[in-house]
């Protein structure tokens, strides 16, 4: 039987199958969802489903399916999909939504990113933990869950081509100078979307060379895994880039909400440039706006808020805690060191293509290559983030602030410490692993390199 405490984390279900889940734990799961649904008065009558290329994936979101039309709401299929292309379509239908997905882990995972209507998150404090024991209370149950039929209809719709319009209308790459791109879709769902985006037979006339990289749909990830975090899984996106004299590359995850970005050179731009890069365009826009970062963006990034007289405002690490800061402060634009990048304009969700998307016309726009723009955007240096598995990460944590009694703490998410000269490090425990992260910068590489090394050797003895 199932124990979904194992697999419910912080913002969505992941967990291997189907040793840790199965489809009777997913047609639970979408039973619960509606009934959280219901019980919060949440509109609408039917519930948005889409899957991504993982050979279990299908089969769990047609029981999760199951749940949720035993409970008494109708079912929008919306077939394979990238994460945000599931979001436009609970967006622009106002309705609550599910994402089969585990996105850039390996394959023997699967996972559910579920949205209420409009695309609101739904996280441990906003519904996820009340969904998680409704499930379990009915897989806890003797008899088979549901007890009776499903009753409501299954409705297949393509949101395809609608997400590709919304999306152009957005960033209009018409009149940017020719670039050619390299892009690893890595395997998963960019495969699927980047043609109905960027493709020539979308837009014959989008300036756009797209040099494709792993488009074929396989959730074995035969050759490299979909999580671009991981430097040796940008390797290949960086020769080809330089092979073939492209102006910039892209990586997408395996669900294609986090996009990460290469220069001609085949080095990589720091999520925190890009950032700054799309918060100065949003900012152009909107001017005055308030912009969200994650806590272990560089502190470049509130400098060039400021800079474009944009208001920023920090936020702990992970999309649930960065949307609703969002929708708190009706902020145009927010970004994580992780590369999700989240726009008012798209529901206030997060879509890797949308950032590309921005890059491109950033780019497009002016006659630099991107190493020379990127270099306005990144103004210290950073460690990158490093992990160490630790025993007691609470005494880790505890003997490390000890060490640094003249620093400056904040306890905003795990222990952040900024020093006089500028230099900053935070460690913050992972929410499912034994592990301490670590991300440092400083001003300079000497300073990064002493202090990352001061900080792992406490942690690590």
């Amino acid at each position: 039987m199932s124990d979904l405490s194992q697999i419910v984390k912080a913002y969505d279900v992941r967990g291997t199958v189907p040793d840790q889940w199965d489809e009777r734990a997913a047609e639970a799961l979408g039973a619960a969802f509606v009934q959280l649904l219901n019980a919060t008065d949440e509109p609408g009558d039917a519930v948005v489903i889409g899957y991504d290329m993982r050979a279990t994936s299908p089969g769990l979101a047609a029981a999760f399916a199951a749940g949720v039309r035993a409970e008494g709401r109708s079912v929008i299929e919306i077939g394979l999909a990238s994460t945000d292309m599931l979001y436009f379509a609970a967006g622009s239908l106002d309705l609550p939504g599910a994402m089969f997905t585990a996105s850039h882990n390996p394959a023997r995972y699967n996972g559910i990113k579920m949205c209420r209507a409009g695309a609101r998150p739904i996280g441990q404090d906003s519904g996820l933990a009340e969904i998680r024991d409704r499930a379990q209370a009915l897989l806890d149950k003797e008899e088979p869950r549901p007890a009776g039929e499903p009753t409501r209809a299954v409705e297949r719709r393509d949101m395809l081509p609608g997400y590709g319009a919304y999306l152009r209308k957005l960033v209009d790459l018409s009149q940017i100078r020719p670039l050619k791109v390299v892009v690893d879709a890595g395997n998963g769902m960019a495969g699927h979307t980047v043609p109905s985006v960027l493709g020539a037979a979308v837009l014959p006339g989008l300036p756009l060379e797209i040099v494709p990289l792993y488009f074929e749909l396989d959730g074995s990830f035969p050759n490299h895994e979909a999580n671009p975090l991981d430097p040796a899984n940008l390797v290949d996106l960086q020769r080809a880039v330089v092979k073939h004299g492209a102006d910039i590359g892209l990586a997408f995850d395996g669900d294609a909400d986090r996009c990460f970005v290469v220069d001609e050179r085949g080095e990589p731009v720091s999520p925190s440039a890009i950032t700054a890069l799309v918060a100065a365009r949003e900012l152009g826009k909107y001017p005055g706006a308030t912009v969200i970062h994650g806590l272990i963006t560089s502190r470049a990034v509130p400098e060039i808020i400021r800079e474009h007289g944009g208001e920023p405002v920090v936020a702990r690490v992970g999309h649930s805690f960065i949307k609703a800061e969002m929708a708190r402060t009706n902020a145009v634009f927010g970004g994580e060191h992780s590369a999700h990048y989240y726009f008012r304009d798209f529901w206030f969700a997060d879509t890797g293509m949308l950032a590309a998307m921005h890059t491109l016309a950033a780019l497009g726009e002016q006659s630099l290559p991107l190493s020379e723009l990127a270099s306005e955007y990144e103004r210290y240096v950073a460690s990158g983030e490093i992990n160490s598995t630790v025993a007691d990460q609470a005494a880790t944590m505890a003997d490390v602030r000890g060490a640094y009694p003249d620093a400056v703490a904040d306890d905003l998410d795990g222990l952040t410490l900024r020093f006089p000269d500028g230099a900053w490090f935070n460690l913050r425990a992972s929410n499912t692993e034994p592990l301490l992260r670590l991300n440092v910068e400083a001003p300079s590489r000497d300073r990064m390199i002493s202090l990352r090394d001061e900080v792992l050797d406490r942690v690590r003895r």
